[in-house]
C-alpha cells in the first residue's frame, strides 16, 4: 500500500520486538521511524522513550502504553509476533478498533489480524 493512500493526521505508533534484542532493538525503531518520518508520518518511536536503567519491562510498558494509547495507528515491526509486549500492544489496539499495519523492507501494508472462529 502506498503511504499516499493512507490517512496521514494522526500520529502512527511503532510495535516491534525489543526484549532479548542487541540494544533492545533500538536500530529497527529508529531506521522504520527515520523512513516513515520522511514520507509525512508523525511517528511515535518507544525506543526514544527515556528511562531508568533500573526500570523493569512492567515499567517499560506502562511508558509504551501510555504512548500507545495517543496514536491513531500501529504500524508492527517485523518479529513482532514473537514479542510479548507487542502482542500486547496489539491486543490493545484491536480492542480500540485503530488502524494496524505491518512494516517490511521500508512499506507498510495492512495487518491481517488471525481470529479463531468458535
Amino acid at each position: 500500500m502506498a503511504l499516499k493512500d493512507l490517512e496521514r493526521d494522526g500520529r502512527w505508533y511503532l510495535a516491534g520486538p525489543m526484549s532479548g534484542y542487541p540494544d533492545y532493538n533500538r536500530p529497527a525503531f529508529h531506521e522504520a521511524a527515520t523512513r516513515l518520518r520522511t514520507q509525512g508520518l508523525a511517528v511515535v518511536n518507544p525506543a526514544e522513550i527515556r528511562g531508568d536503567e533500573d526500570w523493569t519491562w512492567g515499567d517499560w510498558m506502562r511508558a509504551a502504553l501510555h504512548c500507545l494509547l495517543g496514536c491513531h495507528a500501529v504500524v508492527f515491526l517485523p518479529g513482532w509476533e514473537s514479542s510479548r509486549g507487542a502482542r500486547l500492544e496489539r491486543e490493545i489496539a484491536e480492542a480500540l478498533g485503530m488502524a494496524m499495519f505491518e512494516y517490511r523492507d521500508g512499506e507498510i501494508t495492512p495487518l491481517v489480524v488471525q481470529t479463531a472462529h468458535r
